[in-house]
């Protein structure tokens, strides 16, 4: 078990930091398996449904899309940080289809971050994920806090 630090803590998520980690291709196989498990809508397991669609093609379930970019997030940076999760989303939002052969990244940039007050070892890091295609689209757009382990905890107040 390694005993050294993670590298990115609380303090190291300043206002206006953006950090885009990718490219992921998007595989037949991979939206097929994910569709078949979780979203087994036809335009998500069959190409001729696809192309029948609105999509235009075989498209990935917008939840496929969000764990590609919860997969890229993790091996930029979340699994070398101090996080402690997330409270939830405050805004997710599927701008565009994702499609067979598309070239995912993922852009993160932070909003705002504060203390948070009733935990001096923790602070949030609002945040804007971009999900972005090989033609600079932005597909998939989330907001959201996170929280994260503090370097320096505050001093609980006394009382």
């Amino acid at each position: 078990m390694s005993t050294r630090s993670p590298r990115w803590q609380w303090e190291d998520f300043t206002e206006g930091l953006s950090m885009t980690f990718g490219p992921k291709e998007v595989t037949r196989d991979e939206v097929v398996a994910f569709a078949r498990d979780f979203d087994p809508q036809p335009f998500h397991l069959d190409e001729e449904a696809g192309k029948a669609s609105l999509f235009g093609g075989l498209a990935a379930s917008g939840w496929h899309t969000a764990g590609i970019v919860m997969r890229l997030m993790c091996d930029g940076f979340l699994l070398d940080s101090s996080s402690l999760g997330s409270p939830g989303l405050d805004t997710l939002k599927w701008l565009k289809p994702v499609l067979v052969g598309d070239q995912l990244r993922a852009r993160m940039t932070v909003l705002a971050s504060r203390p948070m007050k009733s935990r001096a070892h923790v602070g949030l890091v609002q945040t804007r994920w971009e999900a972005l295609n090989q033609r600079d689209e932005v597909v998939m757009l989330i907001e959201s806090w996170g929280m994260f382990g503090r370097r320096e905890p505050a001093a609980q107040p006394e009382g």
